[in-house]
Protein backbone atom coordinates (compact mmCIF):
# COMPACT_ATOMS: atom_id res chain seq x y z
CA UNK A 1 0.00 0.00 0.00
CA UNK A 2 1.10 3.57 -0.73
CA UNK A 3 -0.35 6.93 0.29
CA UNK A 4 -1.90 7.08 -3.19
CA UNK A 5 -4.22 4.25 -2.10
CA UNK A 6 -5.69 6.25 0.82
CA UNK A 7 -7.82 8.66 -1.25
CA UNK A 8 -5.76 11.68 -0.25
CA UNK A 9 -5.96 14.91 -2.23
CA UNK A 10 -3.11 15.96 -4.49
CA UNK A 11 -1.73 18.86 -2.38
CA UNK A 12 -1.27 16.52 0.59
CA UNK A 13 0.22 13.72 -1.54
CA UNK A 14 2.67 16.23 -3.00
CA UNK A 15 3.70 17.41 0.48
CA UNK A 16 4.16 13.81 1.68
CA UNK A 17 6.33 13.10 -1.34
CA UNK A 18 8.44 16.15 -0.61
CA UNK A 19 8.92 14.81 2.92
CA UNK A 20 10.09 11.50 1.47
CA UNK A 21 7.04 9.50 2.55
CA UNK A 22 5.64 6.92 0.14
CA UNK A 23 4.45 3.98 2.26
CA UNK A 24 2.08 4.56 5.20
CA UNK A 25 2.85 2.88 8.51
CA UNK A 26 0.30 0.42 9.96
CA UNK A 27 -1.33 3.04 12.19
CA UNK A 28 -1.64 5.37 9.20
CA UNK A 29 -3.13 2.63 7.04
CA UNK A 30 -5.77 1.91 9.66
CA UNK A 31 -6.53 5.39 10.95
CA UNK A 32 -6.51 7.68 7.91
CA UNK A 33 -9.50 6.11 6.07
CA UNK A 34 -11.57 5.99 9.28
CA UNK A 35 -10.86 9.61 10.15
CA UNK A 36 -11.66 10.71 6.60
CA UNK A 37 -15.05 9.01 6.92
CA UNK A 38 -15.80 11.10 10.00
CA UNK A 39 -15.59 8.39 12.66
CA UNK A 40 -14.44 8.96 16.22
CA UNK A 41 -11.28 6.97 16.77
CA UNK A 42 -9.53 5.29 19.69
CA UNK A 43 -5.91 4.62 18.74
CA UNK A 44 -3.37 2.58 20.68
CA UNK A 45 0.09 3.14 19.25
CA UNK A 46 3.48 3.37 20.84
CA UNK A 47 5.77 6.26 20.03
CA UNK A 48 7.60 6.16 16.72
CA UNK A 49 4.79 4.50 14.75
CA UNK A 50 3.83 7.51 12.63
CA UNK A 51 0.88 8.42 14.83
CA UNK A 52 1.13 12.18 14.26
CA UNK A 53 0.66 11.83 10.50
CA UNK A 54 -2.15 9.33 11.15
CA UNK A 55 -4.31 12.16 12.49
CA UNK A 56 -2.79 15.34 11.00
CA UNK A 57 -3.01 14.20 7.36
CA UNK A 58 -6.73 13.32 7.36
CA UNK A 59 -7.59 16.38 9.47
CA UNK A 60 -5.97 18.65 6.88
CA UNK A 61 -8.03 17.01 4.16
CA UNK A 62 -11.27 17.24 6.16
CA UNK A 63 -10.79 20.93 6.92
CA UNK A 64 -9.85 21.67 3.31
CA UNK A 65 -12.89 19.88 1.89
CA UNK A 66 -15.40 21.32 4.34
CA UNK A 67 -14.09 24.81 3.55
CA UNK A 68 -14.68 24.18 -0.15
CA UNK A 69 -18.30 23.16 0.45
CA UNK A 70 -19.11 26.34 2.35
CA UNK A 71 -20.53 29.28 0.47
CA UNK A 72 -18.26 32.22 -0.10
CA UNK A 73 -18.09 34.36 3.00
CA UNK A 74 -19.95 31.85 5.17
CA UNK A 75 -18.61 31.73 8.71
CA UNK A 76 -15.92 33.89 10.27
CA UNK A 77 -12.42 33.67 8.83
CA UNK A 78 -9.65 32.29 11.00
CA UNK A 79 -11.95 30.39 13.33
CA UNK A 80 -10.43 27.47 15.24
CA UNK A 81 -11.74 24.33 13.56
CA UNK A 82 -9.29 21.77 14.96
CA UNK A 83 -7.80 21.52 18.46
CA UNK A 84 -4.97 19.13 19.33
CA UNK A 85 -4.20 18.78 23.05
CA UNK A 86 -0.81 17.35 23.93
CA UNK A 87 1.10 17.11 27.24
CA UNK A 88 4.47 18.75 26.55
CA UNK A 89 5.85 21.79 24.80
CA UNK A 90 8.28 19.73 22.75
CA UNK A 91 5.57 17.42 21.47
CA UNK A 92 3.29 20.37 20.70
CA UNK A 93 6.02 21.97 18.60
CA UNK A 94 6.64 18.68 16.79
CA UNK A 95 2.93 18.28 15.95
CA UNK A 96 2.74 21.89 14.81
CA UNK A 97 5.68 21.30 12.47
CA UNK A 98 3.92 18.24 11.04
CA UNK A 99 0.75 20.20 10.26
CA UNK A 100 2.80 22.87 8.48
CA UNK A 101 4.81 20.28 6.53
CA UNK A 102 1.86 18.18 5.34
CA UNK A 103 -0.30 21.26 4.74
CA UNK A 104 2.28 23.41 2.98
CA UNK A 105 0.21 23.38 -0.22
CA UNK A 106 -3.00 24.26 1.63
CA UNK A 107 -2.22 27.88 2.54
CA UNK A 108 -5.77 28.64 3.62
CA UNK A 109 -5.30 26.31 6.60
CA UNK A 110 -3.23 28.21 9.14
CA UNK A 111 -1.95 26.67 12.36
CA UNK A 112 -0.21 27.77 15.52
CA UNK A 113 1.13 26.23 18.72
CA UNK A 114 0.58 27.54 22.25
CA UNK A 115 2.28 26.36 25.42
CA UNK A 116 3.41 27.63 28.79
CA UNK A 117 6.88 28.55 29.99
CA UNK A 118 7.20 31.48 27.55
CA UNK A 119 5.53 34.86 27.18
CA UNK A 120 2.04 34.70 25.74
CA UNK A 121 2.10 37.81 23.52
CA UNK A 122 3.42 36.17 20.30
CA UNK A 123 0.89 33.35 20.77
CA UNK A 124 -1.95 35.83 21.30
CA UNK A 125 -0.93 37.75 18.19
CA UNK A 126 -1.02 34.56 16.10
CA UNK A 127 -4.49 33.77 17.43
CA UNK A 128 -5.72 37.26 16.66
CA UNK A 129 -4.50 36.95 13.07
CA UNK A 130 -6.66 33.85 12.81
CA UNK A 131 -5.87 30.12 12.74
CA UNK A 132 -7.83 27.05 11.74
CA UNK A 133 -5.64 24.52 13.58
CA UNK A 134 -4.54 25.01 17.19
CA UNK A 135 -2.02 22.73 18.93
CA UNK A 136 -1.89 23.38 22.67
CA UNK A 137 -0.82 22.21 26.07
CA UNK A 138 -3.71 22.27 28.56
CA UNK A 139 -2.50 24.94 31.00
CA UNK A 140 -1.77 27.66 28.47
CA UNK A 141 -4.96 26.83 26.56
CA UNK A 142 -7.08 27.39 29.67
CA UNK A 143 -5.22 30.61 30.42
CA UNK A 144 -5.95 32.05 26.98
CA UNK A 145 -9.53 30.77 27.00
CA UNK A 146 -10.13 32.53 30.32
CA UNK A 147 -8.64 35.72 28.88
CA UNK A 148 -10.98 35.55 25.91
CA UNK A 149 -8.35 34.86 23.24
CA UNK A 150 -9.47 31.31 22.36
CA UNK A 151 -12.98 30.44 21.20
CA UNK A 152 -13.87 26.85 20.39
CA UNK A 153 -17.53 27.05 19.37
CA UNK A 154 -16.66 26.37 15.70
CA UNK A 155 -14.52 23.30 16.47
CA UNK A 156 -14.95 20.40 14.05
CA UNK A 157 -12.20 18.00 15.15
CA UNK A 158 -10.68 17.43 18.61
CA UNK A 159 -7.56 15.34 19.20
CA UNK A 160 -6.30 14.23 22.61
CA UNK A 161 -2.79 12.92 22.09
CA UNK A 162 -0.61 10.95 24.51
CA UNK A 163 -3.52 10.46 26.90
CA UNK A 164 -1.61 8.23 29.28
CA UNK A 165 1.14 10.83 29.60
CA UNK A 166 -1.52 13.47 30.20
CA UNK A 167 -2.73 11.39 33.13
CA UNK A 168 0.75 10.86 34.53
CA UNK A 169 1.53 14.57 34.33
CA UNK A 170 -1.62 15.47 36.23
CA UNK A 171 -3.76 17.20 33.61
CA UNK A 172 -7.03 15.59 34.72
CA UNK A 173 -8.68 18.75 36.05
CA UNK A 174 -7.62 20.85 33.08
CA UNK A 175 -8.99 18.33 30.58
CA UNK A 176 -12.26 18.15 32.51
CA UNK A 177 -12.56 21.93 32.30
CA UNK A 178 -11.84 22.05 28.59
CA UNK A 179 -14.26 19.28 27.52
CA UNK A 180 -17.52 21.16 28.29
CA UNK A 181 -16.32 24.04 26.08
CA UNK A 182 -16.19 21.80 22.99
CA UNK A 183 -19.17 21.45 20.63
CA UNK A 184 -21.05 18.19 21.13
CA UNK A 185 -21.14 17.48 17.39
CA UNK A 186 -17.38 17.41 16.95
CA UNK A 187 -15.32 14.48 15.68
CA UNK A 188 -12.91 13.25 18.36
CA UNK A 189 -9.67 11.30 18.06
CA UNK A 190 -8.06 9.79 21.17
CA UNK A 191 -4.52 8.38 21.15
CA UNK A 192 -2.57 6.67 23.90
CA UNK A 193 0.56 4.54 23.94
CA UNK A 194 -0.87 2.37 26.71
CA UNK A 195 -4.48 1.58 27.58
CA UNK A 196 -4.97 0.91 31.30
CA UNK A 197 -8.54 1.00 32.56
CA UNK A 198 -8.34 4.59 33.76
CA UNK A 199 -7.43 5.70 30.22
CA UNK A 200 -10.33 3.68 28.76
CA UNK A 201 -12.58 5.46 31.23
CA UNK A 202 -11.27 8.85 30.09
CA UNK A 203 -11.80 7.95 26.43
CA UNK A 204 -15.46 7.16 27.11
CA UNK A 205 -16.00 10.77 28.27
CA UNK A 206 -14.59 12.15 25.02
CA UNK A 207 -15.58 9.78 22.21
CA UNK A 208 -19.03 9.00 20.85
CA UNK A 209 -20.31 5.48 21.60
CA UNK A 210 -18.68 2.66 19.65
CA UNK A 211 -15.65 4.52 18.27
CA UNK A 212 -13.45 2.84 15.70
CA UNK A 213 -10.52 1.21 17.50
CA UNK A 214 -7.09 0.82 15.91
CA UNK A 215 -4.05 -0.77 17.50
CA UNK A 216 -0.82 -1.51 15.74
CA UNK A 217 1.25 -3.13 18.42
CA UNK A 218 0.69 -5.06 21.65
CA UNK A 219 0.17 -2.72 24.57
CA UNK A 220 3.44 -1.65 26.20
CA UNK A 221 5.67 -3.60 23.82
CA UNK A 222 9.04 -2.41 22.56
CA UNK A 223 9.91 -2.16 18.88
CA UNK A 224 11.68 -5.14 17.35
CA UNK A 225 14.08 -2.72 15.65
CA UNK A 226 15.66 -1.73 18.99
CA UNK A 227 18.47 -3.89 20.43
CA UNK A 228 18.28 -3.76 24.22
CA UNK A 229 21.08 -4.40 26.71
CA UNK A 230 21.52 -4.12 30.47
CA UNK A 231 24.77 -3.06 32.15
CA UNK A 232 25.03 -4.15 35.78
CA UNK A 233 27.12 -1.48 37.46
CA UNK A 234 27.69 0.11 40.85
CA UNK A 235 26.20 3.56 41.23
CA UNK A 236 29.53 5.35 41.58
CA UNK A 237 30.80 3.76 38.36
CA UNK A 238 27.96 5.01 36.17
CA UNK A 239 29.76 8.22 35.07
CA UNK A 240 32.86 6.26 34.07
CA UNK A 241 30.78 3.64 32.25
CA UNK A 242 29.01 6.35 30.27
CA UNK A 243 32.33 7.91 29.25
CA UNK A 244 33.63 4.47 28.31
CA UNK A 245 30.67 3.77 26.03
CA UNK A 246 30.98 7.16 24.39
CA UNK A 247 34.56 6.39 23.38
CA UNK A 248 33.01 4.47 20.50
CA UNK A 249 33.15 6.90 17.53
CA UNK A 250 30.26 5.05 15.88
CA UNK A 251 27.92 6.52 18.50
CA UNK A 252 27.46 9.92 16.91
CA UNK A 253 24.16 10.96 18.50
CA UNK A 254 22.88 9.62 21.82
CA UNK A 255 19.96 10.48 24.08
CA UNK A 256 20.65 9.93 27.79
CA UNK A 257 17.78 9.75 30.29
CA UNK A 258 17.87 10.60 33.99
CA UNK A 259 15.03 10.66 36.52
CA UNK A 260 15.61 14.18 37.83
CA UNK A 261 16.64 17.63 36.64
CA UNK A 262 19.57 17.64 39.03
CA UNK A 263 20.72 14.29 37.67
CA UNK A 264 20.54 15.60 34.10
CA UNK A 265 22.64 18.63 34.99
CA UNK A 266 25.19 16.47 36.81
CA UNK A 267 25.58 14.05 33.89
CA UNK A 268 25.99 16.97 31.48
CA UNK A 269 28.70 18.55 33.62
CA UNK A 270 30.55 15.23 33.84
CA UNK A 271 30.53 14.80 30.06
CA UNK A 272 31.62 18.37 29.41
CA UNK A 273 34.63 17.87 31.71
CA UNK A 274 35.56 14.90 29.52
CA UNK A 275 35.34 17.12 26.39
CA UNK A 276 32.16 15.41 25.20
CA UNK A 277 29.63 17.90 23.82
CA UNK A 278 26.44 17.56 25.85
CA UNK A 279 23.40 19.64 26.75
CA UNK A 280 20.54 19.05 29.20
CA UNK A 281 16.85 19.51 28.45
CA UNK A 282 14.28 19.60 31.26
CA UNK A 283 11.64 21.76 32.90
CA UNK A 284 14.04 24.11 34.67
CA UNK A 285 15.60 25.18 31.39
CA UNK A 286 14.09 28.14 29.60
CA UNK A 287 12.08 27.45 26.47
CA UNK A 288 14.74 29.15 24.34
CA UNK A 289 17.45 26.98 25.87
CA UNK A 290 15.44 23.82 25.31
CA UNK A 291 14.77 24.63 21.67
CA UNK A 292 18.40 25.61 21.08
CA UNK A 293 19.64 22.40 22.70
CA UNK A 294 17.25 20.32 20.61
CA UNK A 295 18.25 22.14 17.42
CA UNK A 296 21.94 21.60 18.17
CA UNK A 297 21.27 17.92 18.80
CA UNK A 298 19.34 17.52 15.54
CA UNK A 299 22.10 19.33 13.64
CA UNK A 300 24.78 17.10 15.17
CA UNK A 301 26.73 19.91 16.86
CA UNK A 302 25.74 18.43 20.24
CA UNK A 303 26.56 14.75 20.49
CA UNK A 304 24.74 13.93 23.74
CA UNK A 305 21.35 15.22 24.82
CA UNK A 306 20.56 14.52 28.48
CA UNK A 307 16.82 14.57 29.18
CA UNK A 308 14.28 13.92 31.87
CA UNK A 309 11.12 11.98 31.09
CA UNK A 310 9.10 15.16 30.68
CA UNK A 311 10.78 15.52 27.27
CA UNK A 312 10.69 11.84 26.32
CA UNK A 313 7.83 12.02 23.84
CA UNK A 314 8.61 15.39 22.35
CA UNK A 315 11.99 14.49 20.91
CA UNK A 316 11.87 13.34 17.30
CA UNK A 317 15.37 13.19 15.84
CA UNK A 318 16.35 11.50 12.60
CA UNK A 319 19.26 9.06 12.78
CA UNK A 320 19.17 8.75 16.57
CA UNK A 321 20.92 5.41 16.98
CA UNK A 322 21.35 5.14 20.75
CA UNK A 323 19.32 5.73 23.89
CA UNK A 324 20.96 5.26 27.29
CA UNK A 325 18.95 4.88 30.48
CA UNK A 326 21.51 6.32 32.87
CA UNK A 327 18.94 5.80 35.61
CA UNK A 328 16.26 3.11 35.34
CA UNK A 329 12.76 4.58 35.27
CA UNK A 330 10.59 3.48 38.18
CA UNK A 331 7.53 3.18 35.93
CA UNK A 332 8.04 0.41 33.36
CA UNK A 333 5.86 2.14 30.74
CA UNK A 334 8.34 5.02 30.81
CA UNK A 335 11.05 2.61 29.65
CA UNK A 336 8.98 1.84 26.54
CA UNK A 337 8.61 5.53 25.76
CA UNK A 338 12.28 6.26 26.37
CA UNK A 339 13.70 3.65 24.05
CA UNK A 340 11.00 4.45 21.50
CA UNK A 341 13.08 7.51 20.58
CA UNK A 342 15.33 5.21 18.52
CA UNK A 343 14.58 2.46 16.01
CA UNK A 344 11.84 4.59 14.46
CA UNK A 345 10.14 4.15 11.08
CA UNK A 346 11.88 0.86 10.38
CA UNK A 347 15.41 2.02 11.27
CA UNK A 348 17.52 0.10 13.78
CA UNK A 349 18.48 1.43 17.19
CA UNK A 350 20.23 0.48 20.41
CA UNK A 351 19.13 0.96 24.02
CA UNK A 352 21.53 0.59 26.96
CA UNK A 353 20.27 0.54 30.56
CA UNK A 354 22.58 1.07 33.54
CA UNK A 355 21.29 -0.91 36.53
CA UNK A 356 22.62 -0.44 40.04
CA UNK A 357 21.56 -2.68 42.92
CA UNK A 358 18.71 -0.44 44.09
CA UNK A 359 17.23 -0.40 40.58
CA UNK A 360 16.85 -4.14 40.15
CA UNK A 361 13.17 -3.98 41.15
CA UNK A 362 12.53 -1.52 38.34
CA UNK A 363 14.27 -3.81 35.85
CA UNK A 364 12.08 -6.65 37.06
CA UNK A 365 8.96 -4.56 36.38
CA UNK A 366 10.20 -3.64 32.91
CA UNK A 367 10.93 -7.21 31.90
CA UNK A 368 7.52 -8.36 33.11
CA UNK A 369 5.80 -5.58 31.20
CA UNK A 370 7.54 -6.20 27.88
CA UNK A 371 7.61 -9.97 28.52
CA UNK A 372 11.24 -10.17 27.54
CA UNK A 373 14.56 -11.05 29.18
CA UNK A 374 16.95 -8.22 28.40
CA UNK A 375 20.49 -9.41 27.70
CA UNK A 376 23.24 -8.44 30.16
CA UNK A 377 26.35 -6.90 28.58
CA UNK A 378 29.46 -7.93 30.52
CA UNK A 379 32.00 -6.69 28.00
CA UNK A 380 32.93 -3.53 29.86
CA UNK A 381 35.49 -2.67 32.57
CA UNK A 382 32.91 -1.81 35.24
CA UNK A 383 31.03 -5.10 35.45
CA UNK A 384 30.40 -6.16 39.06
CA UNK A 385 29.23 -9.16 41.02
CA UNK A 386 27.58 -6.94 43.60
CA UNK A 387 24.60 -6.35 41.29
CA UNK A 388 22.82 -9.63 40.56
CA UNK A 389 21.08 -10.29 37.23
CA UNK A 390 17.26 -10.22 37.20
CA UNK A 391 15.51 -13.24 35.73
CA UNK A 392 12.27 -12.86 33.81
CA UNK A 393 11.09 -16.33 34.79
CA UNK A 394 12.31 -16.34 38.37
CA UNK A 395 10.17 -15.67 41.42
CA UNK A 396 12.67 -13.50 43.27
CA UNK A 397 10.99 -10.94 45.50
CA UNK A 398 13.10 -7.84 45.15
CA UNK A 399 12.75 -5.25 47.89
CA UNK A 400 12.10 -1.79 46.55
CA UNK A 401 14.36 1.01 47.77
CA UNK A 402 13.14 3.52 50.32
CA UNK A 403 13.52 7.25 49.97
CA UNK A 404 13.70 9.24 46.70
CA UNK A 405 14.76 6.27 44.58
CA UNK A 406 11.63 4.39 45.57
CA UNK A 407 9.17 7.17 44.83
CA UNK A 408 7.62 8.13 41.53
CA UNK A 409 9.89 10.61 39.71
CA UNK A 410 9.97 14.16 41.00
CA UNK A 411 12.03 16.73 39.19
CA UNK A 412 13.10 18.72 42.22
CA UNK A 413 11.04 20.64 44.74
CA UNK A 414 9.99 24.22 45.24
CA UNK A 415 10.00 26.65 42.36
CA UNK A 416 11.31 25.79 38.95
CA UNK A 417 12.68 28.46 36.74
CA UNK A 418 11.33 27.49 33.38
CA UNK A 419 8.07 25.61 33.42
CA UNK A 420 7.20 22.00 33.92
CA UNK A 421 7.83 19.93 36.97
CA UNK A 422 7.38 16.24 36.93
CA UNK A 423 5.78 15.42 40.23
CA UNK A 424 3.15 12.73 40.37
CA UNK A 425 1.73 13.84 43.66
CA UNK A 426 -2.00 13.96 44.01
CA UNK A 427 -1.98 17.62 45.00
CA UNK A 428 -1.71 20.33 42.37
CA UNK A 429 1.35 22.52 42.27
CA UNK A 430 2.41 25.31 40.02
CA UNK A 431 5.79 26.50 38.82
CA UNK A 432 7.03 28.62 36.01
CA UNK A 433 8.32 32.02 35.07
CA UNK A 434 8.75 34.33 32.14
CA UNK A 435 5.10 35.03 31.55
CA UNK A 436 4.15 31.38 31.23
CA UNK A 437 2.57 29.01 33.66
CA UNK A 438 3.46 25.50 34.60
CA UNK A 439 2.27 22.67 32.39
CA UNK A 440 2.13 20.37 35.41
CA UNK A 441 -1.10 19.71 37.22
CA UNK A 442 -2.33 17.70 40.16
CA UNK A 443 -3.15 14.17 39.13
CA UNK A 444 -6.64 14.10 40.57
CA UNK A 445 -5.96 10.71 42.10
CA UNK A 446 -4.55 9.51 45.40
CA UNK A 447 -0.83 9.25 45.89
CA UNK A 448 -0.10 5.58 45.51
CA UNK A 449 3.33 5.64 47.03
CA UNK A 450 6.52 4.28 45.57
CA UNK A 451 6.19 0.74 46.89
CA UNK A 452 2.91 -0.22 45.31
CA UNK A 453 1.62 -0.52 41.77
CA UNK A 454 -0.91 -2.81 40.20
CA UNK A 455 -0.93 -3.98 36.62
CA UNK A 456 -3.70 -5.10 34.37
CA UNK A 457 -2.78 -6.55 31.01
CA UNK A 458 0.02 -4.69 29.29
CA UNK A 459 -0.68 -1.14 30.38
CA UNK A 460 -0.86 -1.18 34.15
CA UNK A 461 -3.99 -0.02 35.95
CA UNK A 462 -3.86 2.68 38.55
CA UNK A 463 -6.57 3.71 40.93
CA UNK A 464 -8.57 6.79 40.04
CA UNK A 465 -11.91 8.37 40.72
CA UNK A 466 -14.37 8.10 37.85
CA UNK A 467 -14.28 10.84 35.26
CA UNK A 468 -17.42 12.96 35.35
CA UNK A 469 -17.10 15.23 32.33
CA UNK A 470 -18.74 13.90 29.19
CA UNK A 471 -19.42 15.18 25.71
CA UNK A 472 -20.96 18.56 26.26
CA UNK A 473 -21.55 17.61 29.92
CA UNK A 474 -20.69 19.36 33.11
CA UNK A 475 -17.31 19.99 34.55
CA UNK A 476 -15.86 17.45 36.88
CA UNK A 477 -14.54 19.85 39.48
CA UNK A 478 -11.09 20.06 40.95
CA UNK A 479 -9.05 23.21 41.41
CA UNK A 480 -6.45 24.58 39.08
CA UNK A 481 -2.93 25.27 40.19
Amino acid sequence: MTFNDLNLIEPILRALGEEGYTTPTPIQQQAIPQVLEGHDLLGVAQTGTGKTAAFSVPILQILHQTALTQKAGQGPKGRIRCLVLTPTRELAIQIGESFKAYGRHLPQLRSTVIFGGVGQNPQVQALQRGVEILVATPGRLLDLMNQGYVHLQHLEVFVLDEADRMLDMGFIHDIKRILPKLPAGRQSLFFSATMPNVIKELSATILRPNPVQVAVTPVSSTADTVTQSVFLVEKNDKPALLRHILKDPAIKRVLVFTRTKHGANKVTETLEKAQITAEAIHGNKSQNHRQRALSNFKAGTTRVLVATDIAARGIDVDELTHVINYEVPNEPETYVHRIGRTGRAGAFGTAFTFVEDEERAYLQDIQKLIRRQIDVDKEHPYTTNSVAPVSLTGNERIIRPKGPAGRPPREGGGRSGGGSSQGRSGSPRSTGAGGGRSEQRGSGRPQAGGNERSASGGGGQRSSRPFQAGRGGTEGGGRRS
